[in-house]
């Protein structure tokens, strides 16, 4: 009987930590897609193909400057190997360097962190983006794998 028990428990503790490697998942493409969104809108700017709106800058900035936050637990232990959806996966090489992945991270809070005060128009957003699209670029080469 108390074998079937600590099975039991076992299971448990087992779906809960699948559950919560979903809801990780979930959170951290999430994350991911909502920057590639703003990124999307800015370039947009930047080609023309939309006014400049310094609201919509703020907001992506501030999208940009809360995942540099919440990146240093967007790939927990974990995650690591967990299969996700879409053309890309985490590299091991964020849990095998994490001193690396941390000190980029750190990088590019600092790269939002300091564009947001210079940002007011085309021509200042032009090169401020290429400034965080090379974080963005470089983390990405570094610590994603493009699946197939």
């Amino acid at each position: 009987m108390k074998r079937i028990v600590v099975v039991a428990a076992m299971l448990a503790l087992s779906a809960g930590a699948v559950v919560a490697d979903q809801e990780q998942v979930k959170k951290t493409q999430g994350m991911m897609k909502g920057n590639g969104k703003n990124a999307g809108a800015l370039v947009a700017m930047l080609k023309g193909e939309k006014p400049y709106d310094q609201a919509t800058v703020d907001a992506a900035l501030a999208q940009f400057e809360d995942t540099a936050k919440q990146l240093p637990t967007l790939f927990p232990e974990s995650m690591k190997g967990v299969k996700l959806d879409g053309d890309y996966a985490p590299s091991p090489k964020i849990w095998e360097d994490k001193a690396g992945f941390e000190q980029h991270i750190a990088s590019f809070a600092k790269t939002v962190s300091e564009a947001k005060g210079k940002v007011k128009d085309v021509d200042t957003l032009k090169a401020e983006l290429g400034v965080i699209g090379k974080q963005c670029g470089g983390c990405h080469e570094t610590y994603r794998l493009k699946k197939g």
